[in-house]
């Protein structure tokens, strides 16, 4: 294992057990996050600071949550992975889903180094 797919796989692990702190350990101050569903950008975060808010209120949202690495991929400076993402609501969304729903979603995320630091991240859905 190389040092990205080590520094992701404890980003990943950091996100299932909510530990935010874990999540950020290796990013760049000025990381970049954004979020793409359906191919359309609907989030982009500036620096660590956005990044932590989003976290932590993003948290609220589930009970429970696991992303599972299942391929790995790396070119240049950039490591993509799919991931298999499971999660049960907390909370009732304006979409109608409800407390104790279950989401199961398939995706990629891809991660930007500089370094040994996270300089981007998209989250792609």
């Amino acid at each position: 294992m190389n040092n990205r797919e080590a520094t992701i796989r404890n980003y990943i692990d950091a996100y299932n057990s909510f530990d935010i702190d874990g999540m950020m350990k290796d990013m760049a101050d000025d990381v970049v996050f954004e979020n793409i569903s359906g191919g359309q950008v609907n989030m982009t975060l500036n620096g660590l600071q956005a990044f932590r808010q989003q976290a932590e209120q993003a948290k609220s949202y589930f009970s429970s949550r696991r992303q599972s690495i299942t391929d790995l991929m790396h070119r240049g400076n950039e490591t993509e992975i799919a991931i298999d993402y499971e999660a049960t609501l907390a909370i009732d969304l304006p979409n109608g889903m409800k407390v104790g729903d279950e989401l199961k979603l398939t995706g990629q995320s891809v991660f930007t180094f500089e370094g040994d630091k996270i300089i981007a991240l998209k989250d792609i859905s």
